[in-house]
């Protein structure tokens, strides 16, 4: 029977990011250099295919130290902790590696020397996010407050007088930060702004890739963790700009195929924390269905890599 044509427009940069990248590098060399098992507190990236495989390799994910005997060793994951984590891992002698985005602790050591400066902090960021309760715990409970839309602003009971300064999450819509930095600007025009862009290069150069394809899409894939932000930010960015119907995917077997029928373009992303084989998986899963062409749009290069700790290096 004749497979009816599907035109995939893939959009580049996608993919693991290099903080990703660097913070799936500690644990696997963690392994191979102190063997099984390594504890990591919380899941190293936003993805079960990478936690998966993690854990066949040896690693034991648990949700807080508590779960970790005394004699182990543990990674913090790539979101960052707070402060009062590696303060317990102290005083418990635990050995711990840091697998913290060194972008996300950028925005840790702007909020610790904007607090010095004598600055309230607004934090632009979604409640309850790891990143977000890692920023937060950074500082002592009342040093900081959680912005996380427009509206948030306008409610925000802060007198004029008050020395402010923001920083952000690191995977936000660009576009929704925007509009909350325009806001605040507007009611508190002396508020310290970070020295450089907080939202990470690798979110930024995402979505302008979505955008750059969405219009021409009758859909975008967004392969990536119900969990992940900068996954769903993608989502979201396809409908924006032009895009009419845009989904999140964990994996090709979640494909709901009938919900695209009679498409004839899709649009194909990652967000940074899904490995390029889920992108492949879900290619060769449309060629068994579809008459495949693939037409790859990029936006950028990417060159960024971050070291590793240290102590995998000695």
């Amino acid at each position: 029977m004749t497979k009816s044509p599907l035109t995939i427009l893939l959009a580049q940069p996608r993919g693991f990011c290099a903080g990703v990248d660097r913070a799936i590098q500690i644990v696997e060399q963690a392994l191979e250099r102190y063997g099984r098992p390594i504890y990591v507190r919380h899941e190293i990236v936003h993805n079960r295919f990478v936690v998966e495989n993690l854990e066949q390799q040896g690693a034991i994910f648990v949700d807080e130290l508590s779960e970790v005997p005394d004699d182990a060793k543990v990674i913090f994951s790539a979101h960052g902790v707070p402060k009062s984590v590696p303060a317990e891992a102290d005083r418990r002698n635990l050995f711990y590696l840091d697998a913290t985005c060194p972008l996300v602790s950028k925005v840790h050591n702007q909020a610790q020397h904007q607090q010095r400066a004598g600055r309230h902090i607004l934090l632009i960021g979604h409640e309850g996010h790891p990143e977000v309760i890692g920023t937060m715990g950074q500082l002592s409970a009342d040093a900081m407050t959680l912005v996380e839309t427009v509206e948030d602003v306008a409610t925000l009971d802060i007198p004029q007088e008050t020395p402010l300064a923001y920083v952000t999450q690191t995977t936000l819509s660009v576009d929704d930060t925007a509009a909350i930095v325009e806001a605040l600007r507007a009611k508190f025009p002396n508020i310290a702004e970070p020295g450089s862009e907080d939202i990470c290069y690798a979110t930024t150069n995402r979505q302008e890739a979505v955008k750059a394809i969405a219009a021409r899409c009758d859909a975008m894939i967004v392969i990536g963790a119900p969990n992940s932000s900068n996954s769903n930010r993608l989502v979201e960015v396809a409908l924006r700009s032009g895009c009419k119907d845009a989904v999140l995917v964990e994996r090709a077997s979640g494909m709901d195929w009938v919900r695209f029928e009679g498409y004839s373009t899709l649009g194909l992303t990652a967000g940074a924390s899904a490995p390029e084989t889920l992108v492949e998986e879900f290619v060769e899963a449309c060629r068994t269905r579809y008459d495949v062409t693939i037409e790859e749009i990029s936006v950028r290069e990417e060159n960024v890599h971050f070291n590793l700790p240290r102590a995998l290096l000695a």
